[in-house]
């Protein structure tokens, strides 16, 4: 853990820039430091987009994002690694490359296909080549569904394919059911976590142990909020900045889970832009404002 006189552990996000500042680099960087955790970046793509849409994605060369993760790793001692929006196959298989390599450890993959606004932002056989290598998978029910191939919506169907795509090669794979449709309770956001045969599940509070290969569900108050931009990307994030920090993947998927729900009701009423605006990572609702 880090403290007043301590250096902090550090992680890498590798995932687009979102010029809106919601999701992508933007939203990892800030959970990082939110959570004392120094916060290190690869840019896949910078992406024109603001609360209501994404209006142009850019690319960048494999080899830049690439030469961005070994920069950092040749100076850097990285804990964990999160990845979001690849884009590209190029970019996809040569991040595999270096998690076949053993060079992203606790990595964390967060499969961006779409973004909130419905824009696509990946192809689902680019985010395939990287999951044999994760730790930690963490599509939502429309990634699942896409990766799957078959409709993933009630928390049965979340078990299944978590399980299905567990067996692929992620040992934990975590089905987020955050995003309301319309099979969901109206109180409850319940996410359904799998193992791969043979993972044990580890030990932490609020977990009850499952057997190898078994599932559990985590479940939190589903909050009636626009604001919503950014919390796949934050709660792929969390997850690894608690890896770095030393936790095993239970405890950091309980703590993903409440970091994104505090954020959320942080911002249930803010008013920044017109379409999903983003969540609150530092308390700032909490805080006593001045004029």
């Amino acid at each position: 853990m880090t403290g007043a006189n301590t250096t902090p552990v550090v992680a890498m996000t590798i995932a687009g820039s979102d010029s809106g500042g919601g999701a992508g680099i933007q939203a990892d960087l800030k959970v990082f430091a939110a959570l004392g955790v120094h916060g290190t970046s690869a840019i896949t793509a910078v992406t024109a987009q603001n609360t209501k849409g994404v209006t142009g994605v850019h690319q960048l060369p494999a080899a830049q994002v690439v030469a961005q993760i070994d920069a950092v790793r040749a100076d850097l001692a990285v804990r964990a690694v999160k990845t979001g929006m690849l884009g590209t196959a190029r970019i996809a298989g040569a991040v595999a490359a270096l998690a076949r390599a053993g060079e992203l450890p606790n990595l964390v993959v967060d499969p961006v296909l779409v973004s909130t606004s419905g824009h696509r932002l990946g192809v689902v056989g680019a985010v395939e080549r990287l999951l044999p290598y994760a730790l930690v998978a963490t599509p939502n029910r429309a990634e699942a569904s896409a990766l799957v191939g078959w409709p993933v919506r009630t928390a049965d169907e979340m078990a299944r394919a978590a399980a299905e795509l567990a067996a692929g090669g992620p040992r934990f794979v975590v089905v987020t059911g955050g995003d309301p449709d319309g099979t969901s309770t109206d109180t409850a956001a319940v996410d359904v976590v799998a193992m791969a045969p043979g993972v044990a599940p580890g030990v932490a509070p609020g977990v009850v142990a499952a057997a190898a290969g078994g599932s559990w569900q985590l479940s939190g108050e589903r909050l009636d909020t626009r604001n919503t931009h950014g919390t796949g990307c934050s709660f792929a994030a969390a997850v690894a900045a608690r890896l770095a920090l030393g936790d095993d993947v239970p405890a950091a998927l309980i703590f993903a889970k409440e970091y994104v729900a505090r954020a959320l009701a942080g911002a249930r009423h803010w008013q920044l832009g017109a379409g999903h605006g983003p969540i609150d990572h530092f308390g700032w609702s909490a805080r006593p404002t001045t004029t």
